[in-house]
């Protein structure tokens, strides 16, 4: 669903958001140049549209998590639903996705080690009625996020 009617002060109260998801509006109306009531009303406006969530990001290293990998999986189609449910109810599952046809799903793992990360790929994943795994990769670095990603200026010209 695209959103229209952002503009340039919406980015920079987004901008100073991003910085500091508690950050008051009282702070962020002085850091944009407006006033509090509009960036309040702007916040709650981006908000009730579903344009930003205000959440806490959990960092996966604090907590021992210190391994990412992407896996393929090949799945049996009349089994979906229960694959994804079964996907979705895995703690280290942080993102899954649909493939290019209509039996691949792809996920993110954040895992302990390399042991945790054999041992998912070659019993807990294969042991799902209907998975196959068809690739991974180990990912050494994460360098952009979701967390971080941004729309172009271009987006906010109202």
């Amino acid at each position: 669903m695209a959103y229209e009617g952002f503009d340039e002060l919406d980015h920079r109260i987004i901008q100073q958001l991003r910085k500091d998801a508690r950050m008051s509006s009282t702070k962020i109306a002085r850091m944009v140049g407006a006033n509090e009531r509009t960036v309040r009303n702007r916040i709650d406006r981006m908000i009730a549209s579903g344009a930003i969530r205000l959440t806490a990001v959990v960092e996966p290293k604090a907590f021992g998590y210190t391994i990412s990998v992407d896996i393929f999986l090949e799945i049996a189609p009349e089994l979906e639903q229960d694959i994804i449910a079964r996907l979705l109810a895995m703690n280290e599952v942080s993102y899954l996705a649909y493939g290019t046809s209509t039996n691949e799903i792809s996920i993110e793992m954040r895992l302990r080690d390399t042991e945790q990360v054999g041992h998912v790929l070659r019993a807990i994943l294969p042991s799902i009625p209907g998975v196959r795994v068809k690739g991974y990769a180990l990912v050494p670095g994460i360098l952009r996020n979701i967390d971080e990603w941004m729309p172009p200026p271009s987006a906010f010209s109202g």
